[in-house]
């Protein structure tokens, strides 16, 4: 028997269900929640979460948000959340394409944290959306 996980989005209830384990990329890097982890809550960044569960892995591309551990539950709130399916790989290349322009033409008053923001989570949501190719096959 493995924990309760739910993951949520302002738009929806994007996860709920009992999981082995769940990796998520916090601000100082990777980290794995198993069973009986101690309670903490941090911040997350940008990047994938995987879900494992009976040894099948579902991984999801997230924004950056928070994750709450508790002894019965662990909750994860991100502004988004996309499974490999859901994401719009042209608008994804698009918004990489304005993002890497802005970076290297650098107009004036731009906001290059803002800039990079976009990138990485163009980035992020387009290696994930590789994964459906993966499976695909």
């Amino acid at each position: 028997m493995g924990f309760m996980l739910e993951i949520v989005t302002p738009e929806r209830a994007f996860f709920s269900g009992e999981v082995d384990r769940v990796i998520v990329r916090g601000v100082e890097g990777e980290m794995a929640i198993l069973k009986n982890r101690a309670p903490i809550i941090t911040p997350l960044a940008i990047g994938k979460i995987r879900i494992l569960k009976d040894g099948e892995e579902k991984v999801a591309a997230a924004v950056s948000g928070y994750i709450s551990v508790e002894k019965e539950k662990t909750t994860i709130i991100t502004d988004s959340c996309e499974w490999p399916e859901e994401i719009d790989i042209e608008r994804a290349e698009a918004a990489k394409e304005r993002a890497e322009k802005r970076l290297r033409e650098r107009p004036e008053g731009l906001d290059i944290d803002r800039a990079e923001l976009a990138l990485k989570r163009a980035l992020n949501r387009l290696d994930v959306a590789g994964l459906k190719k993966i499976d695909s096959k």
